[in-house]
């Protein structure tokens, strides 16, 4: 067997709560203590939050399956982006000095494979002729709402890239990830024959009575 890139854990977790974090402060991977409402903890917080929402995307996939097979693809590809976005918080929670090599992170690599995947289910789909809204499915909307966290986590990165340094593919890694999103609300709703639901601006109150 060839050696993995990243190192495999080396942690066991007894007891969940250690109050040391009752003043506001938490703990970097190198052992720093710095403030709760940083920017470098608010970045990997809203990656976790993210990770939180493609798992239950990937519960509603497990209930869609029976009645909508083709769907359960895209379970194996969430089910690694969820490893990828830990790998991402991992490096976010380390400083730059702290880094060891075969630390797990996000690569260049990552990044491609979502282009692969993006192009190959985006194939499947008619061309878009307005925007869309979330909706039509529920997969399709949860998809969406993990579109709009991704968002949010990549503006906090390019805020924190202002302040400190952080490998430049986390950003790179953030920003494919959220077409990636949209491109799967899309296919979701495809094979689970779902309505797309497209932005029409004189559905608006206003539109609807000509003012």
């Amino acid at each position: 067997m060839t050696d993995r890139p990243f190192d495999e854990p080396r942690l066991a977790i007894n007891r969940v709560y250690t109050r040391q974090g009752d003043g506001g402060e938490t703990a970097l991977a190198g052992g720093q203590r710095v403030p709760k409402d940083g920017l470098r903890i608010g970045a990997y917080g809203t990656v976790d939050e993210l990770n939180s929402l493609v798992g239950v995307a990937r519960a509603t996939i497990a209930e869609m399956a029976p009645d909508a097979p083709r769907v359960a693809a895209l379970d194996e590809i969430l089910l690694r982006v969820q490893h990828e976005l830990f790998n991402l918080g991992s490096i976010l929670a380390t400083l730059p000095e702290d880094v060891h090599p075969k630390q797990a992170r996000v690569t260049d690599a990552d990044v491609a494979q979502l282009e692969r995947e993006m192009d190959a289910m985006g194939a499947d789909l008619a061309r878009l002729r307005s925007f869309v809204l979330p909706g039509g499915c529920r997969l399709n909307a949860e998809l969406h709402v993990c579109r709009t966290v991704c968002r949010r986590a990549e503006r906090e990165l390019v805020a924190l890239a202002r302040q400190e340094s952080i490998p430049a593919e986390t950003v790179r890694y953030l920003n494919r990830l959220s077409d990636a999103l949209f491109v799967w609300s899309r296919w979701a709703s495809h094979v689970a024959q779902a309505p797309e639901v497209l932005w029409e601006p004189n559905q608006s109150s206003s539109g609807k009575s000509g003012i």
